[in-house]
């Protein structure tokens, strides 16, 4: 299967149990695998019928940017949902890192993956 794959998005959310973590926006960094078969846009030679990785990355900053939760595990769930529901993505690896949170931990990265695969 190919992929499309989008390295250490930046985006920034509300997430977090703590309180402190509740009063403000936080970087997260997603790493991203999209399996797709685009065999159809190399023969085309065009975007046509592709996806578009601008339209990827504002997709998801737009989304992050609206929620407001506690659990990474839940982020990536609902950041899973909204790939597959937008872009059709035919399987998903998602590494969710949350860079605050490790640097307060005293660790190069903390965060959570996932992956899914729809038939």
């Amino acid at each position: 299967m190919d992929q499309i794959h989008i390295d250490e998005l930046r985006v920034e959310a509300v997430i977090g149990v703590y309180d402190w973590e509740r009063e403000l926006r936080q970087q997260l960094l997603l790493t991203i695998a999209l399996a797709f078969d685009s065999g159809a846009v190399a023969r085309a030679g065009s975007l046509d019928g592709g996806h578009d990785y601008a339209q990827i990355c504002e997709a998801l900053r737009e989304w992050a940017a609206g929620w407001d939760g506690e659990l990474l595990e839940v982020f990536a769930e609902d950041a899973c949902r909204l790939l597959r529901e937008r872009f059709g993505a035919r399987a998903i690896a998602l590494r969710v890192d949350k860079p605050l949170a490790a640097q307060k931990l005293g660790c190069a990265r903390v965060g959570v993956s996932v992956q899914r695969s729809y038939a």
